[in-house]
């Protein structure tokens, strides 16, 4: 059990830990950004070309029972715009990522076969 313990102790004192933590709390701003976004924005241009300006009302009856779909098509939207934020954040990473850091490619050195020559060639030389 304690070293269960110490590897948890362990885990916790990484800075994977911390970063998490940190993409955790920016995920949750993010989130209310986009929730905003999406009802402030999206939604009023949808209203103003389908005339609803709330979604989560809409709802179809089906023996008495009131089936809401409204809120599903508004939560639709906030993952597709979510996902999307998200694709153009990776993108924007892995491009500064890849860019600054890129150590140049060893010059290559001889092949396999230039290698062989040179050995048949020093033993020629030598008899």
């Amino acid at each position: 059990m304690k070293g269960f313990f110490k590897e948890f102790k362990q885990f916790i004192a990484t800075g994977n830990m911390l970063e998490l933590a940190i993409a955790v709390i920016l995920g949750t701003a993010v989130k209310a950004v986009i929730d905003s976004f999406t009802k402030d924005i999206v939604m009023q241009f949808v209203a103003a070309v389908g005339g609803k300006r709330d979604f989560s009302k809409l709802v179809f009856t089906l023996n008495k029972a009131q089936i809401g779909y409204g809120s599903v098509i508004t939560q639709l939207l906030n993952l597709v715009i979510v996902g999307f934020v998200l694709f153009v954040i990776i993108k924007a990473y892995n491009r500064m990522k890849s860019t600054p850091d890129a150590v140049p490619e060893a010059p290559a050195g001889p092949t396999e076969i230039e290698l062989l020559a040179e050995i048949r060639d020093a033993l020629k030389s030598r008899s």
